[in-house]
Formats: C-alpha cells, sequence, structure tokens
C-alpha cells in the first residue's frame, strides 16, 4: 500500500500547486491591439474584459463597421495571449505529462 500513500502525496501536491498556478492565473492581465494599436483590449487571465481602450480618433468617423471590427480583433488577440499564458503556467504544474491541447485543467 505504500505506492497508493505515495500516489495520494503527489495528488494533494499537484492539487496545491494548480491552486497556486489559478490565483497567478487570476492575477494575470494581457493586452491585445488591433489597428496598429489604434484599439486595446486588456483581459485577466481567466479571460474577463478589464479594459477597452480607442484612440480618439477613431471616434469622430461614421465607420461604426470599422470600430467593431476593431474591438473584436483587439480582443481575439488579448484572448490568443491569454490563453498562451495559461498554458505556459499549467505546463509549469504539469511537468513532464503531456496533455493533449485544449484539455482543461483542473477538470
Amino acid at each position: 500500500m505504500r505506492n497508493l500513500g505515495d500516489m495520494m502525496k503527489q495528488a494533494q501536491e499537484m492539487q496545491a500547486k494548480m491552486g497556486e498556478a489559478q490565483e497567478r492565473i487570476g492575477a494575470m492581465q494581457v493586452t491585445g491591439a488591433s489597428g496598429g494599436g489604434m484599439v486595446e483590449v486588456t483581459l485577466s487571465g481567466k479571460g474577463d474584459m478589464r479594459m477597452v481602450q480607442i484612440d480618439p480618433s477613431l471616434l469622430g468617423r461614421d465607420d461604426k463597421e470599422v470600430l467593431e471590427d476593431l474591438i473584436v480583433a483587439a480582443h481575439n488577440d488579448a484572448k490568443a495571449k491569454a490563453e498562451e499564458l495559461v498554458q505556459e503556467e499549467m505546463a509549469k504544474v504539469t511537468g513532464a505529462l503531456k496533455l493533449p491541447p485544449g484539455f482543461k485543467l483542473p477538470f
């Protein structure tokens, strides 16, 4: 039964590390940009939108669709960066454990 005890201890350690990683991820912020930096969107590591910055020169235009597209593009850029940071942070916890893309921890 010693192996089972060791496995349980390792599982508890990994669970603690996972909790710490989730805290670090929640505190992270990433910024995505579009339109050469004219629109920026900042997300938390958990994907919550924190801020939108729009260059004032875009506000006087009648191109509503252009501004909407730039906001979406900046959000998608920030989301991709956040996902990359989450993967890097989780790789620190899981170590050599190879998980398939899109596999979310904890379950």
